[in-house]
């Protein structure tokens, strides 16, 4: 320390003030590294009108952990006086004896953390509106907070105003680095304090007691595939299953469907209830699956996917496997076998003998028939019918053969044990709350997207989209979430096929789909295409969400450029108006954007301040968002709904040539239209591609379309020509 610097500590914070600069340094050992470094200032209303500075200076009466503000007289009118505890830091503003003024403290400066981090929302609002997520090291206005996923750390800030600016990362092992600007206002006690607060374990303490970033070396990211229960119930055997995956290996895989994943394969598995099933012993149905699983494993890979299988492996319905091995099921005190969904007859997991039939049975679906991909259901849900809920149960826990705490944390472990480390576990359903987070990829956050033999309704969408804001803050963080199947077919209107396609699509979430592909009428399928593969989003909103919010924003960044993906959603049985300012979604105060309409294909303009739109009942609004960079600009495309989130790879604007161009990948054999908007001071005059040119049409709203068409899937690069007038 030399005498320019006035240090102590406060909080678990080393601080340290410069008075010749008014510099400040904060250092947080225990915070994953926490450094922010920055200058503080203090302006007031001067008596002639004008804006006055007042220096900050160390604090003329020794007490060191404030400093003071001096006015233009050389007398101190009041105190920055730092005070905390357990982490946080708050530095207030305090007027001094009776006197009052008004003024603005501002801190401008930078937040280092050691590890990866991205800026997020970490205090709810008291009625949520709009639901963030982020694509990219993208920023929100409404963000208040950073957080580091792989120490469950969050670093939070508050004041009057809190603005967190992402800084492009260097490389991807370097530290992660935030442009800070918060302000605080003497004359609002509510907002005369500036707030730098350090939370250890965030998700551990609030949410995920068994907390676990989720493994992205084994599941890079969410899984996609189809699967068959949801239209063909009980009764999709081999046949029917390897019918569907060559419709599937040529309309979904060339965009990145991965898995296909076998239901009800086992024996007595024809027809519900599934604690009928014969779970447990391995067997096939006969008439469904005659030449077994490994075969039909051995021919899913040949059409290009990864086998997938669904297994309930705490009960059966089978008796005479209950009568070989009686001692390993659960029995009440008068003998009678216990029951729930998942089996007459339900397993006693607190025996070895048990938990190692488990691991070996998952272990032969791995290893023998080369499953990869295991949905294994039976596990949270909502009630004493699931494991989790079953054996907390008193009557129950008094059945085991030896006492235990946690008995379905033992079968989790076995079953990542028995399916190995390199196998993706979906739990069915999974719940952040439980153990399953340390060892499953991606968890079912909801109830079924269909009833038993009935078509899916609108209340199931509901369901699914209820669901998703509940448990989006865990999404990509401790696992992938899946919302259930994506149901896209003729049996709904297309209004309600396009707001199930943005509820599981826009966040990022699991992509299973489960019609019959083959009758699926062209812009059916075309949706099921837009979804994948699937983005890259994580939670920008970091807290569960009950309320049915109506709008939600993916704030998508990439290093040529920023945009949204806003999605306006009508819950209600009739037609309504929504309207959201800019600054709701997060968007500059002082901005001006281009919007466009995905579905509809239409372009709404320039928008200075809000977005206004007549929403029908049961359907949503995808718009895209861009800032209006006031030349010829790319504006969307149908290749996916992030509308370039996911295709487009670079843009490129030359002013002295005027010429816009880029690179997108495309599909091969199948057409992507690329939306650009012209300013009235230009003119469109030419476009040229490395692949052929479909089409290129200018309209006069503003916009220039161009289709593309490759014969084989790969990155295609564009030219666009303009003219100033």
């Amino acid at each position: 320390m030399n005498d320019s610097e006035h240090v102590f500590s406060v909080g678990g914070w080393e601080v340290r003030f410069f008075p010749e600069t008014a510099g400040l340094e904060l250092f947080h050992r225990d915070g994953g590294g926490v450094r922010i470094s920055g200058v503080l200032r203090f302006e007031t209303p001067g008596p002639d009108g004008q804006t006055e500075a007042w220096p900050i200076v160390q604090s003329r009466d020794g007490i060191r952990n404030r400093l003071a503000l001096r006015d233009s007289r050389g007398d101190v009118q009041g105190y920055l006086r730092f005070t905390g505890r357990d982490g946080e830091l708050e530095l207030m503003v305090l007027h001094r004896a009776a006197l009052a003024f008004s003024g603005r403290l501002a801190f401008n400066g930078t937040a280092t953390l050691d590890t990866a981090a991205f800026a997020c929302r970490t205090r709810p609002p008291r009625k949520p509106q709009v639901l963030q997520m982020a694509s990219g090291p993208a920023d929100s206005a409404l963000n208040d907070s950073v957080f580091a996923p792989a120490k469950d750390v969050t670093l939070r800030f508050g004041g009057d105003s809190v603005r967190i600016d992402t800084r492009p990362p260097t490389n991807e092992r370097g530290p992660s680095v935030f442009e800070l600007e918060l302000t605080a206002r003497p004359e609002e006690p509510a907002g005369a304090t500036l707030c730098f607060q350090v939370i250890s374990d965030f998700y551990r303490d609030r949410y995920v007691p068994y907390y676990r970033p989720v493994d992205k070396k084994r599941c890079p990211s969410p899984p996609t595939g189809w699967m068959s229960w949801n239209v063909y119930f009980d009764q999709a055997g081999e046949r029917e299953n390897l019918a569907e995956a060559e419709a599937g290996r040529d309309l979904l895989q060339p965009f990145g469907l991965e898995f296909w994943s076998i239901e009800s394969w086992q024996e007595n598995s024809g027809k519900l209830p599934v604690s009928s099933f014969h779970n447990l012993n391995m067997a096939p149905h006969r008439e469904q699956f005659p030449h077994g699983m490994k075969w039909l494993a051995d021919r899913i890979r040949e059409l290009g996917f990864r086998p997938g299988i669904w297994t309930v492996p705490f009960g059966t319905g089978n008796g005479a496997f209950y009568e070989a091995h009686r001692d390993w099921f659960l029995h009440d005190a008068e003998g009678a076998p216990l029951q729930n969904w998942c089996g007459r007859y339900v397993l006693d997991p607190t025996q070895e003998e048990v938990r190692s039939h488990m691991r070996e049975t998952h272990r032969t679906m791995a290893q023998g028939w080369g499953y990869e991909f295991f949905k294994i259901d039976g596990m949270s849900g909502r009630g004493a019918g699931y494991s989790a809920h079953f054996y907390e149960r008193e009557d129950v826990k008094t059945a085991f053969r030896h006492p235990c705490p946690q008995p379905f944390e033992l079968c989790v472990r076995a079953l990542r044990e028995g399916i190995g480390p390199n196998r993706v576990f979906l739990a069915c359903q999974g719940h952040y709350t439980g153990p399953e987070v340390e060892r499953a990829d991606a968890s079912r956050i909801g109830g079924d997207i269909v009833a038993p033999n009935q078509p899916s309704r609108w209340h199931n969408i509901l369901s699914q989209a209820r669901s998703t804001m509940n448990q989006l803050f865990v999404h990509n963080i401790i696992w992938y979430n899946d919302p259930d199947t994506l149901l896209v077919g003729a049996y709904r209107p297309l209004d309600e096929a396009r707001t199930t396609t943005t509820v599981v699509a826009l966040p990022g979430q699991v992509m299973f789909a489960g019609d019959k592909l083959r009758e699926l009428p062209p812009d059916r399928v075309r949706l099921l295409q837009q979804t994948l593969p699937v983005c890259d989003v994580h939670p920008l909103d970091m807290f569960p969400v009950y309320s049915m919010v109506p709008i939600w924003t993916l704030k998508v960044r990439r290093p040529f450029g920023d945009w949204d993906v806003t999605s306006v959603f009508n819950w209600s049985d009739e037609p309504v108006h929504i309207a959201s300012a800019f600054t709701e979604l997060g968007l500059p105060r002082d901005g001006r954007f281009l919007v466009y309409d995905f579905w509809e294909k239409k372009f709404l303009g320039r928008c200075d301040t809000c977005i206004e739109l007549d929403v029908p009942a049961h359907a949503n609004r995808l718009l895209c968002i861009h800032p209006d960079l006031d030349r010829p600009q790319f504006l969307s495309t149908d290749r996916h709904i992030t509308q370039g989130g996911i295709s487009l790879k670079s843009l490129q604007w030359d002013n002295e040539t005027t010429r816009l161009s880029g690179c997108t990948a495309l599909v091969g054999g199948f057409a992507a239209e690329l939306v650009f908007h012209v300013p009235p001071d230009y003119d469109f005059r030419s476009a040229e591609a490395t692949v052929p040119l479909e089409s290129t049409t200018s309209e006069g709203s503003g916009l220039v379309r161009l289709v593309l068409r490759g014969d084989a899937t790969g990155d295609a690069e564009w030219r666009l020509a303009f003219r100033r007038r």
